[in-house]
C-alpha cells in the first residue's frame, strides 16, 4: 500500500511512523542499522568491478575490518566510472544519473547514479520534511490531498529535480506541473507558478535558499508596478493581488510572498541555508525548515519542528565522523588518514563527514567534503535520541557559493590570468555577511584599474570558465564576486613580516583559497584595502 492510500483512508499515524518513524529510534537502534545496511553493501561492492577496485584486494568482513582495510576516497576515485556512466561496473543499476558542480578546470559536473532502491527510501523522508514543515507536535499531518508546491527547485539532472521527481506528487500539486517546469526557464517557471498560485493559493514552498531569497527580492522590486498586471488573468487572482497589496501599503513597504499566501511550511536547502534564513522569514512570513544534502549522500538529516539543529537519517548512508583536528592534519599531509568516530561515538564538537552509500549507491568511505557541527548528542526537548547537527561549511580546497558551484584554486587563477591582469598575489575567500561573496583580495602591478574593473573583468572570465557559476547569476541573479584591491607592496610587506617572525618558505605568502580569519587580518594590516563588488561593477 502507498504512502497516500494510507492518508485517503485517514490512517495517519500510520502514516507518521511510516515517514518520520526514524526520530524514534534509539541511538543503539541507529546503529545495528547502519551496521546491517552496511554490511549488506559491502556484499554489493565486492560482487562489481568499481568495488573491487576500491577496495583492492581487501576482504573486510566486519564494520571494524572495513574502517581498517578500506582507505579513505575522493571522487577521483570514482571518476573514471562516474564521469563516463559505466553503469555495468556499479553495485546496481542506476534508475536516475545525477550531476553536481564539479572540480572547476578538470571536470564540470560530478555525475553520481542513484538507484531504485534509493529512491524508494527517499520518498517517505521528502513526506517528512513536510510533515516536519508544518506541525508543532509529533503525529500531526496539517496537509491535505492537492495542497499546492511552488516548484523552486533546479531542474534534472540536478539532484533537486530528481528529489521533484519522486516527491509526493499524488498528495501535492506542483506549480506549474513538474513535467512542464523542467522544460522551462526560471523566469518563465517563476511566472507561471505565481500566476497559477495567485488563482489556487500556495501552502507549501520548496526551494533552494538563494533561490527563495531571490523570488522574495523580485517581489520587492515589481510589487505594485504595471508588471504585476501580468498576473491579473483570473478573478481569484486579482482578488488575492488586491489584498495582499492593501497589506503591504498599510505596513509601508514592497509587496512580498507573505502578503499573497499564507505558507503552511516552507522548506530550503542550501549550504548557505543559514545565511539567508532571516531574509527568508522576512519575505514568506515563515520560519524555513533546513535539511542537509547533496548529490552523493542525497539527503543527510533535517531539522524536525523546532526549527533547531539536525537531526542524521541512519539509513540512507554508513556515516563516519574525522574529527576537526585530524581533518586539518590530513589536509596538510595528503598521505596520512585520519581517524574517524561512529555515530554512536560522537561527543560535541566540529567533524569532517565520511559516508558509504546504502542501497546500491557508489561510494564507500568517501570523504564529502563538509565540515559539521555535534551541537549535542540527542534533542532532550523533542526526546530523540539521535545527535544533533549543523552544517558549517566545506572543508576541502574548493569555495561552495550558494549551492551552485565550487570553485578551485585553479579556476581562480585561471580566471585571474585570462583577464589580463598583472597582479603581485591574491588570496580569495567565501564570506556570509548578508548574501554568500566570493571575496577576492588582489594588488596590481599597475595603477589605473579600478576595483569595479577588476570585478568586471575577472567575473566575465570566471562565466566563461565555470558553467555552474555562469548557471548562478542566469538562475537566481546573484553576482557573487567582490573585490578588495590591495596597495602597492602589500604582499611583499607580509613576506618580509613573516620572514622576521620565523615562518618558514612555503608559509611566506597566504594560501590562495580559504586563509584563515586572522591571516587575512594580518595582510590587511599591511594595507589600506579598496573594495568592489560585482553587483555594482558588472552591468549584464
Amino acid at each position: 500500500m502507498e504512502i497516500t492510500d494510507l492518508l485517503k483512508q485517514g490512517r495517519t499515524r500510520e502514516v507518521w511512523d511510516w515517514c518520520c518513524g526514524f526520530i524514534d529510534l534509539t541511538i543503539n537502534d541507529c546503529m545495528s542499522i547502519q551496521r546491517r545496511l552496511l554490511m549488506e553493501q559491502l556484499a554489493l561492492m565486492k560482487n562489481c568491478e568499481l568495488g573491487r577496485y576500491i577496495l583492492n584486494g581487501t576482504d573486510p568482513r566486519t564494520v571494524e575490518e572495513f574502517r581498517e582495510q578500506v582507505p579513505l576516497t575522493i571522487y577521483d576515485d570514482y571518476a573514471p566510472y562516474l564521469l563516463n556512466q559505466k553503469e555495468d561496473a556499479l553495485p546496481a543499476k542506476p534508475a536516475v544519473w545525477q550531476y553536481t558542480s564539479g572540480k572547476s578546470g578538470e571536470y564540470p559536473y560530478r555525475w553520481v547514479p542513484v538507484t531504485e532502491r534509493q529512491l524508494k527510501e527517499i520518498e517517505p523522508l521528502l513526506f517528512a520534511l513536510a510533515f516536519f514543515s508544518a506541525c508543532q507536535n509529533r503525529n500531526e499531518i496539517n496537509f491535505n490531498m492537492h495542497d499546492t508546491v511552488l516548484y523552486g527547485m533546479a531542474p534534472p539532472p540536478y539532484a533537486t529535480g530528481t528529489m521533484a521527481r519522486v516527491f509526493p506528487r499524488e498528495m501535492f500539486d506542483f506549480l506549474p506541473p513538474i513535467e512542464q517546469a523542467e522544460k522551462m526557464t526560471f523566469e518563465d517557471r517563476m511566472l507561471l507558478g505565481f500566476e497559477a498560485a495567485l488563482s489556487r493559493g500556495l501552502d507549501l514552498g520548496f526551494a533552494l535558499s538563494s533561490v527563495a531569497v531571490a523570488i522574495g527580492e523580485r517581489f520587492k522590486q515589481q510589487g505594485g508596478n504595471s508588471s504585476i498586471s501580468s498576473w491579473l488573468k483570473r478573478p481569484q487572482a486579482a482578488v488575492r493581488l488586491a489584498r495582499g497589496l492593501v497589506k503591504s501599503r498599510l505596513e509601508h513597504r514592497q509587496l512580498l510572498p507573505k502578503d499573497l499566501w499564507k505558507l503552511k511550511g516552507l522548506i530550503t536547502f542550501g549550504i548557505d541555508s543559514s545565511v539567508y534564513r532571516e531574509r527568508i522569514k522576512e519575505f514568506w512570513g515563515i520560519e524555513p525548515l533546513e535539511f542537509h544534502g547533496c548529490t552523493e549522500a542525497v539527503l543527510l538529516s533535517m531539522q524536525t519542528w523546532d526549527h533547531r539543529s539536525l537531526t542524521f537519517i541512519p539509513h540512507l548512508n554508513f556515516l563516519e565522523f574525522i574529527p576537526g583536528d585530524e581533518s586539518i592534519r590530513a589536509r596538510t599531509d595528503p598521505a596520512y588518514q585520519p581517524s574517524t568516530l561512529l555515530l554512536d561515538e560522537l561527543v560535541p564538537g566540529k567533524y569532517e563527514l565520511v559516508i558509504t552509500s546504502f542501497q546500491g549507491g557508489p561510494f564507500m568511505r568517501y570523504r564529502l567534503g563538509h565540515l559539521v557541527e555535534i551541537t549535542s548528542l540527542r534533542n532532550d526537548k523533542l526526546d530523540i535520541d539521535i545527535p544533533q547537527m549543523v552544517f558549517l561549511g566545506r572543508v576541502d580546497d574548493q569555495l561552495d557559493i550558494a549551492g551552485f558551484t565550487r570553485l578551485s584554486e585553479k579556476v581562480i587563477w585561471q580566471a585571474i590570468e585570462n583577464s589580463g591582469l598583472a597582479y603581485e598575489g591574491w588570496t580569495a575567500c567565501k564570506e556570509t555577511n548578508g548574501e554568500p561573496a566570493l571575496r577576492l583580495y588582489i594588488e596590481l602591478k599597475e595603477n589605473g584599474i579600478s576595483a569595479e574593473q577588476v570585478a568586471t573583468m575577472v567575473h566575465r572570465e570566471l562565466r566563461k570558465l565555470d558553467t555552474p557559476y555562469a548557471e548562478l547569476e542566469s538562475f537566481t541573479g546573484l553576482k557573487p564576486l567582490k573585490v578588495t584591491l590591495l596597495p602597492a607592496s602589500t604582499f611583499t610587506s607580509h613576506e618580509e613580516y613573516q620572514r622576521r617572525n620565523g615562518a618558514e618558505l612555503m608559509q611566506l605568502r597566504p594560501p590562495h583559497i580559504n586563509p584563515p580569519d586572522e591571516m587575512i587580518a594580518l595582510l590587511l594590516s599591511h594595507s589600506a584595502p579598496i573594495e568592489a563588488d560585482a553587483r555594482a561593477a558588472i552591468k549584464v
